[in-house]
């Protein structure tokens, strides 16, 4: 993770307590970055039986899907909005946006994420952990095991890693 250390220096900007790095995370992504933080967890996470890759939409699913690709599984990603398409029978939970400042559900249909599912939970970023306890939600309602979590940035100033990390993940 080095060279992502690396590229935020380069490349990041602060703006009071938001680091932006939309230039190659959160709006363009640098795939062959990504790739190589894919391959890291790919590394750390490979004798777990990982299952399914679970991300919250949005921007944690370009860096999911990439991740993916290394472990050979499918990703799954929890849907802030429901339409028409959306199927009625899903695992919901409420989720405090950071980033937004305000309050949501998500979503996860029950036929894509069961109890025999063993899951890697990946995001941009850990601030105040809410988006990433959510995920754990949606599985604990499912009956799946949470593995592990990935996390492109953590915001250690702040208690989400704690507060995931108490939990075991």
């Amino acid at each position: 993770m080095k060279l992502l250390e690396e590229r935020i220096l380069k490349d990041g900007i602060v703006s009071g307590n938001v680091l932006k790095i939309d230039s190659f995370l959160n709006h363009q992504i640098d795939v062959n970055l990504i790739s190589k933080c894919g391959e890291e967890w790919y590394r750390l996470f490979k004798d777990e039986g990982i299952t399914k890759i679970l991300t919250i939409e949005s921007s944690g699913i370009g860096i999911a899907c990439i991740t993916a690709q290394h472990f050979g599984v499918p990703v799954l990603f929890a849907k802030k909005t429901t339409g028409i398409t959306t199927d009625k029978d899903y695992h919901s939970v409420k989720v405090v946006s950071f980033t937004h400042g305000n309050t949501y559900r998500v979503v996860a249909a029950k036929q894509f994420l069961t109890s025999s599912d063993r899951v890697l939970i990946i995001d941009d970023f850990l601030a105040n952990g809410t988006g990433v306890k959510a995920l754990i939600d949606i599985c604990s309602l499912a009956g799946a095991t949470v593995v592990g979590c990935g996390v492109a940035v953590e915001k250690a100033f702040q208690q989400g890693g704690a507060r995931i990390r108490e939990r075991g993940i």
